[in-house]
């Protein structure tokens, strides 16, 4: 339930208009309640404040804040839009998600909200003499609040929809997914066991990615019928009616339709993959990135060595540490596939080895970052390291005219130990 529960919140989250609505449902709240000190002690300790200087303060701040929302609405667009055309298309969300723009957008609308709410309650008599202490207190409060926060969203903005801010942000995120991997193998769920007959196949009549599989309802679902459910996709899978999403191993043949639609409802399914659930999105965006800096008409072979290194970081974090909760079997009757060790090296480096294999630099990077993932890869795994290395050879050495190149790149190369 808890891991539902972050993911509808992650999701509502990256909304643009969320934080806003929470702050200006809290900026009412706040210009209301300072009335309810009128009936308090406070009314006899509290000094004199004068209507003029509370009136000044709250026009200062509904003349400023419905301006500065508007521009920094204007230079958040301007920064989506650079970070789709600098990076890749799929980096929007991350962007649009950014804590600090909406906390400085949330604030400024509900600073405005708070300041036209104040105004009229002020103006039709609404508050007592510690009512208006309270006000203005509360004014005063919103004021410091917005300096503050205009003073790190300018600092932010000039960073937010760059290139290297815009990496880091799908480096940041993508590494939190493989946390939540070690964290929380398969999802809680048990490992799948081979059978002869895989069971009654399941499917959904919805097409596109599967964002989030809800264990918690599949595991009641299986307790209650007395099953065993076989995921047969993970997020981020494209699903379409002819692909069966799970199997069910039971006693009986039939399966009935009622309890295949409690099923399939807790396959959630949209237009979009999402980083929060699956880290492979995460390096197929960094691979884009890549590549776009590695095409003729950017020519930008350093944002390619960044994001193999950003690799190395995320590859170290999950095979380090992919095995330390194996125990951790919270959904002991939904059986869970692995993450494919050999998908994860193809998302992130055959576009590279692809796009960059005239590129000496970029490719002795990426022999060289093998090595790095070879040192701590399980011993079961380092045929695949070595597979994508000699791959990543064979087009370098297709591409590259200059044999002093070649030999420069045969000296750094990753090769299996004698």
């Amino acid at each position: 339930m808890y891991q539902n529960l972050i993911f509808y919140f992650d999701r509502l989250s990256a909304k643009l208009w969320f934080k806003p609505l929470i702050f200006c449902l809290l900026s009412i709240g706040g210009a209301l309640i300072a009335h309810t000190a009128d009936d308090t002690f406070l009314t006899d300790i509290v000094p004199d404040i004068k209507k003029e200087s509370l009136d000044d303060l709250l026009s200062t701040l509904s003349n400023s804040m419905l301006v500065i929302a508007i521009f920094a609405v204007g230079s958040m667009v301007s920064a989506f839009a650079a970070a789709s055309g600098t990076a890749t298309p799929r980096s929007f969300k991350l962007v649009v998600a950014d804590d600090v723009s909406q906390n400085a957008l949330s604030i400024y609308i509900g600073s405005f909200i708070f300041s036209i709410v104040a105004s009229v309650a002020f103006a039709n008599g609404y508050y007592g003499k510690a009512g208006y202490f309270v006000l203005f207190v509360l004014t005063l409060t919103v004021f410091l609040v917005v300096i503050i926060t205009f003073i790190r969203w300018v600092e932010r903005i000039s960073k937010l929809g760059r290139l290297g801010h815009t990496i880091q942000k799908i480096e940041d995120v993508t590494a939190k997914t493989f946390q939540k991997m070690v964290d929380v193998p398969r999802m809680g769920g048990a490992p799948i066991i081979v059978r002869e007959h895989k069971g009654i196949p399941i499917y959904n009549e919805k097409i596109g990615y599967i964002q989030h599989v809800n264990m918690a309802t599949l595991q009641e679902l299986a307790e209650s019928l007395e099953i065993i459910i076989t995921l047969n996709c993970l997020p981020g899978t494209f699903v379409t009616p002819d692909r069966a999403m799970a199997y069910i191993v039971s006693g009986n043949d039939e399966f009935p339709l009622h309890d295949k639609e409690k099923l399939s409802k807790a396959f959630i399914i949209d237009n979009t993959r999402s980083y929060y659930a699956d880290p492979r999105f995460g390096l197929i965006a960094l691979s884009e990135i890549a590549s776009r800096a590695l095409s003729p008409a950017v020519n930008d072979p350093g944002t390619a060595i960044a994001i193999i290194n950003s690799y190395v970081k995320l590859f170290h974090l999950w095979f380090l540490n992919k095995d330390i909760n194996t125990s951790k079997i919270k959904h002991n009757r939904i059986e869970v596939p692995e993450i494919a060790t050999a998908d994860i090296f193809e998302d992130a480096f055959r576009p590279i080895a692809r796009d960059g294999a005239s590129n000496i630099e970029v490719m002795m990077r990426m022999q060289k970052a093998f090595k790095s993932i070879y040192s701590f890869i399980p011993d079961e795994l380092k045929d695949i390291v070595l597979t994508n290395a000699q791959i990543a050879y064979e087009r370098a050495k297709l591409a590259t005219e200059y044999e002093g190149d070649l030999k420069l790149l045969k000296d750094v190369r990753l090769e299996k130990p004698l």
